[in-house]
């Protein structure tokens, strides 16, 4: 036999075996992907006309405990005693992350101690210690604090970083990995100053200790996995992006963020030949890209992204950029141009002409072009899988600047121009950099009840799911390409 017929035994066999668990998802292209990402797209702005219409009302009869109109922020903060319930938080995201869990269900974990001196055994108290464990945990910080990262802090499934209620910067070598996990939400902290790092051995979890090469320096990077959401970070200076996302990982939402000072600020795909990517569906909303940038807000590849309600107020070379056929559905964001005549285009096609990208499905609806900005978009007449995306009314396009105004972190400065202006450092209290004794102090809060085993039963079974459609799509990939790297019609009609 042929190893594309061996290839394609072995798919039917392992189809067989595991019919059961993969039933459910014969209708995605790939893992995790939403088969219908029209729909998000317009729940998303049904949400956001919804918080309109509420703050419009309110404003009628004089109350104002929800003057923005930002669905993700009236989802909790309209409530005075949101501290009360914390894990409010992971029922308010939207877009395609809106299913990150991150420790909901978990105890409260509480980080007393902001130093990082041991990748293999972090003491009790420190956030290291706090992200590789391996229950759902809600982790919140007991003061002001600056924490600097030895090496990459590479966190576990079911993880919440809940900074609200404190000023905490992370910053350092390495900075934060998400790989090959899910349901981890990042809320409310400073990223900046990251540097590449590695070569040393980093436990990831209770149980498993590895050898990490160098890595990259970015601010978050996330490889390989779903379910991610960051929301109300600010993140500048990193060696390489502020956010990539590579490697297959779907299923993210990034929204109410602070961007600054940096050049490669977001990418969406690891390469344009590497096919897993396609399933990349990511929602950028509500974010500020602000002072000092670059380029790459995002940069994508294959996927699928909703670029929407955002605030772009500086570039130097292009705002959305892509390769390898995307689509790119970008609504009621307001794009502000530079100065320079030769920086006006919002688009970047990346090494292609006009031929080869016209086809692709990039889209402007209800976008402000300000200061001579304009959106190229393309893929007119194409088929109608994405049409239902572009027939929703971003009523919110106007009132971008409100959407926007508290992006970043919460209860300070949104932007890390304050850390800046010090080398790197805050004006943390020296309470926050005190080391705790774990045999003094108790690192877990509240426990909330019920759903902290349902998670981890969720777990191991989307565990087990990840595995074997990584199984199929090797076995396919390596089987029944041709050397363009293209699968064949006739393989396709057999699958």
């Amino acid at each position: 036999m042929s190893s594309a017929t061996y290839g394609i035994l072995l798919f039917y066999l392992i189809a067989a075996s595991f019919s059961p668990l993969i039933t459910a998802h014969l209708n995605l292209t790939l893992p995790h992907q939403h088969p219908y990402p029209e729909s998000v797209v317009q729940q998303v702005q049904r949400k956001v006309n919804e918080s309109i219409e509420r703050r419009q009302i309110l404003e009628t009869v004089r109350e104002n405990k929800c003057p923005t109109g930002n669905p993700i922020d009236d989802c909790w903060q309209c409530d005075p005693n949101w501290d009360k319930n914390r894990q409010r938080l992971a029922d308010c995201a939207i877009g395609f992350g809106q299913g990150a869990m991150g420790g909901k269900g978990g105890q409260i974990y509480i980080v007393s101690d902001s130093s990082d001196r041991d990748t293999v055994n972090p003491s009790p108290g420190t956030l290291r210690h706090a992200v590789v464990q391996e229950e759902p945990l809600w982790i919140v910080f007991a003061a002001d604090m600056v924490i600097k990262l030895k090496h990459e802090l590479i966190i576990n499934n079911y993880k919440t970083i809940d900074g609200r209620g404190a000023n905490v910067h992370i910053t350092g070598s390495g900075c934060i990995t998400l790989q090959y996990v899910s349901n981890v939400i990042i809320h409310n902290v400073h990223i900046y100053n990251c540097v590449p790092s590695g070569n040393t051995n980093i436990r990831s979890s209770p149980t498993h200790v590895g050898w990490r090469g160098k890595s990259d320096g970015d601010g978050i990077s996330i490889f390989g996995s779903r379910n991610i959401w960051i929301d109300h970070c600010a993140l500048s200076h990193c060696t390489d992006g502020l956010i990539d996302a590579i490697m297959g990982s779907t299923a993210i939402t990034i929204s109410n963020n602070y961007f600054s000072y940096h050049d490669d600020v977001m990418l969406l795909g690891h390469d344009d030949k590497y096919l897993p990517d396609s399933g990349i569906q990511v929602t950028i909303a509500f974010n500020h890209f602000g002072e000092g940038l670059v380029q790459r807000m995002p940069r994508i590849r294959r996927g699928y992204v909703h670029v929407v309600n955002n605030d772009f107020t500086h570039w130097q070379m292009y705002a959305i950029g892509g390769s390898a056929n995307p689509t790119i559905n970008s609504q009621g964001n307001r794009y502000t141009a530079p100065d320079d005549p030769n920086l006006k285009e919002v688009t970047k096609r990346e090494d292609m002409d006009n031929g080869q990208w016209d086809e692709w499905n990039w889209r402007t609806d209800g976008d402000i072009m300000v200061n001579g900005a304009f959106f190229v978009p393309s893929g007119q007449g194409l088929s109608n899988q994405y049409a239902k995306a572009y027939n929703v009314d971003p009523k919110s396009a106007l009132l971008v600047h409100q959407l926007t105004s508290n992006a970043g972190v919460l209860g300070g400065p949104r932007d890390n121009s304050m850390s800046m202006s010090k080398g790197g450092t805050t004006g943390a209290s020296s309470s926050g950099n005190a080391e705790s004794n774990s045999g003094d102090v108790n690192l877990f809060g509240m426990i909330f009840s019920g759903a902290g085993a349902s998670a981890a039963s969720l777990q191991s079974q989307t565990t087990t799911l990840t595995l074997l459609a990584f199984l199929i799509i090797l076995t396919l990939y390596l089987t029944i390409t041709n050397q363009d790297g293209q699968l064949s019609i006739p393989l396709l009609l057999l699958i």
